[in-house]
């Protein structure tokens, strides 16, 4: 029931309050997706530091000799923490992927859709990244890829980078 003291001429009908909508909102950082890569902010830095240098890596547990990805600080096969980066292959195969079409999260505007994302088989490991320059259509499991890293703009200063991977004329 309404009442009556908040109708406009005896309009049942509440007043409404007119609120605007900026025009650009700035990202905060709780919902930045790349997380901060220096050694004071992880401790997988080194993963960041080689992927900056063109290399995909990831750790081996140096007790068990498992290879982990993502990469650890402490074993999750035999608990222990000695492990040791191990460069990955920059080319793999598409094991998997689907097609991103809409109802992208706040912080992840920047992608055009639809955009493809996969899992890639690179041998020793499989892992998941965007698929660029390429639609769902002109994919086929079992198609080769290769590693592209990308830098990352957002909404700190710091110099970030990640992977994705692109389709290749083979392997």
């Amino acid at each position: 029931m309404t009442d009556p003291s908040d109708s406009i001429d005896g309009d049942p009908t509440p007043k409404r309050e007119r609120v605007s909508v900026p025009d650009e909102v700035d990202l905060p950082r709780l919902l930045d997706f790349y997380e901060l890569q220096t050694e004071a902010q992880t401790e997988i830095h080194e993963f960041y530091d080689n992927l900056r240098d063109g290399r995909l890596t990831t750790t081996r547990c140096t007790d068990c000799e498992e290879i982990h990805y993502p990469p650890r600080i402490v074993c999750p096969e035999c608990t222990g923490d000695d492990l040791e980066y191990v460069d990955l292959p920059h080319e793999g195969e598409l094991f998997a992927f689907s097609e991103v079409r809409g109802g992208l999260p706040l912080g992840l505007a920047e992608h055009d859709v639809p955009y493809v994302v996969g899992v890639v088989d690179l041998g020793p490991v499989r892992l998941s990244a965007r698929i660029d320059d390429a639609s769902y259509a002109d994919l086929e499991i079992g198609d080769p890829v290769a590693l592209k890293v990308v830098e990352i703009d957002g909404p700190t200063d710091e110099d970030r980078v990640f992977y994705r991977f692109e389709p290749s004329k083979g392997l």
